[in-house]
């Protein structure tokens, strides 16, 4: 119990050690304020005013809102045309179609995606999928591009609902 009490009382003096207006209540009743209230009001309204007296740092404007659009089919052109074969390497298909939008890797596989001008009515960009650096898959809509192999998603194809 009395080391509870303690350390209760311990607690209670840290946390309470920071405070102004406990500290000024305390000195008060033991008689030993070390500033009559007169002063340390004044004190107290000098720091006040030498501190609204000092520039404040510019914060930047915050930004301006976004608008959000809708996404939109783009007529898309490219000089960088021809089909890609199951096989290729990645730099090949570079090579072909020249720099892509987007590469994302995730484990083994990495996915290319080149515009293709329907990414809107389409629902993706041109992907080429590759496995261990070599072309596996590829989803091609604009006529530019072309696959050799057989594709996982062929235009002509209608989606039909997976039911489990």
């Amino acid at each position: 119990m009395r080391r509870s009490l303690l350390l209760m009382c311990a607690l209670l003096a840290v946390a309470t050690s920071g405070c102004d207006r406990i500290k000024g209540v305390f000195t008060k009743k033991r008689g030993t304020a070390t500033q009559p209230p007169a002063a340390a009001d004044s004190a107290r309204r000098d720091s006040v005013a030498r501190a609204a007296a000092q520039p404040r740092p510019q914060s930047p404007p915050p930004p301006a809102p976004t608008v959000s659009r809708p996404v939109q089919d783009v007529p898309y052109t490219s000089q960088d045309t021809g089909t890609v074969a199951p096989g290729m390497s990645e730099r090949d298909v570079y090579a072909l179609w020249g720099p892509p939008m987007e590469v994302r890797r995730m484990g083994e596989h990495t996915y290319i995606y080149y515009p293709n001008g329907c990414e809107r009515s389409c629902g993706t960009a041109d992907v080429v999928i590759l496995q261990n650096g070599l072309v596996v898959d590829a989803i091609v809509r604009w006529p530019g591009h072309g696959y050799s192999g057989e594709s996982s998603s062929p235009p002509g194809r209608t989606p039909v609902a997976n039911r489990p």
